[in-house]
């Protein structure tokens, strides 16, 4: 008979594309993981990975049993769902997948908070790309998403995946001390012609409204320089080697030398929750759901009432 776990390992392989990816993403030792693998080709009498320059390919006989593994992976989702909901109380393992500054200033509060209250619900975090994320609760890999848009790349959810608002993320203008915008009170769109620029690379979101944005108001903007982490931005920024547009989520205190400065309007990303249908009366979901939402407005700094503006569940349709 074929062994669970084992399938789940072969699964994570294929759907990751390493031992080692699939290795992380299960919260396993590579090693773990290629055990896994040894003994399901043994029980299957099959070759299942083979050799290729330095990492390893999943043979034909391989991506089959994949396939069925992710079936029967879903047949368990929907037991374990089932019997969770008739003990009314989240339980099990929960994995939650979450951009960096989700990662960093939203999830720590957030998975204390639901270890004190429900010591049956094991939440397992990684950290993963946000246009990767949606792509990862589709294929059954992660049970939840937080992940992000913003207005010139809205979040795709396709056909079996439902997501709520968790809140939105304001950006400021950081630019240093001593620059020209720090006596105003805002800096509108059409005053940031003739900037050197801070921001992260192309293909990334916040690198792309940066472009588009200046692009639409008449200015070609000057990439100075360009980093993934929102921390070493702010640091070039506060050295006076440019300006930037920095989303508040994970931010934390600008250091000395920078400051921050309110744009008009004001750009703001949004986060939401992305889970699977079929996991959509699970407890340990709604309850995740409930409690991002409930620490959004003290994270982002919000005051009572002011949480999310567009707020319940959506399925595959935008509002």
């Amino acid at each position: 008979m074929l062994d669970l776990p084992r399938l789940r390992a072969l699964h994570a392989v294929s759907v990751h594309g390493s031992v080692a990816a699939a290795a992380a993403a299960l919260g396993y030792t590579p090693s773990a993981v290629s055990q896994q693998i040894g003994k399901l080709e043994r029980e299957t009498r099959t070759t299942l990975l083979e050799r290729r320059g330095r990492g390893v390919a999943l043979t034909e006989e391989a991506r089959h049993l994949a396939e069925t593994a992710r079936e029967l992976l879903a047949i368990v989702e929907r037991a374990e769902t089932t019997l969770e909901e008739r003990r009314g109380l989240p339980g099990g393992r929960l994995t939650v997948a979450a951009f960096a500054s989700a990662a960093r200033g939203l999830l720590p509060g957030v998975l204390a908070d639901l270890a004190a209250r429900h010591p049956a619900l094991d939440v397992r975090l990684t950290e993963v790309d946000p246009h990767l994320s949606v792509d990862l609760v589709a294929r059954g890999v992660t049970d939840l998403a937080v992940a992000h848009d913003w207005d010139i790349a809205p979040l795709p959810a396709p056909e079996g995946v439902e997501q709520a608002l968790i809140g939105d993320d304001r950006c400021d203008l950081v630019v240093p001390a001593g620059h020209p915008f720090t006596a105003r009170r805002l800096v509108r769109r059409a005053d940031l012609g003739g900037q050197r620029w801070v921001c992260q690379p192309p293909g990334r979101v916040c690198h792309d409204w940066l472009m588009r944005t200046l692009r639409t108001a008449g200015f070609e903007p000057d990439v100075a320089h360009m980093a993934e982490e929102n921390h070493t931005i702010i640091a070039l920024v506060a050295a006076g080697l440019g300006i930037a547009v920095v989303p508040r989520l994970g931010t934390g205190p600008l250091p000395p030398g920078a400051v921050a400065v309110p744009l008009d309007p004001v750009p703001v990303r949004r986060l939401y929750a992305l889970w699977r249908t079929g996991a959509s009366r699970r407890p340990a979901i709604t309850e995740t759901v409930r409690t991002l939402r409930e620490h959004w407005p003290a994270v982002a700094g919000l005051l009572p009432g002011d949480g999310p503006s567009v707020p319940g569940t959506r399925g595959a349709e935008r509002e």
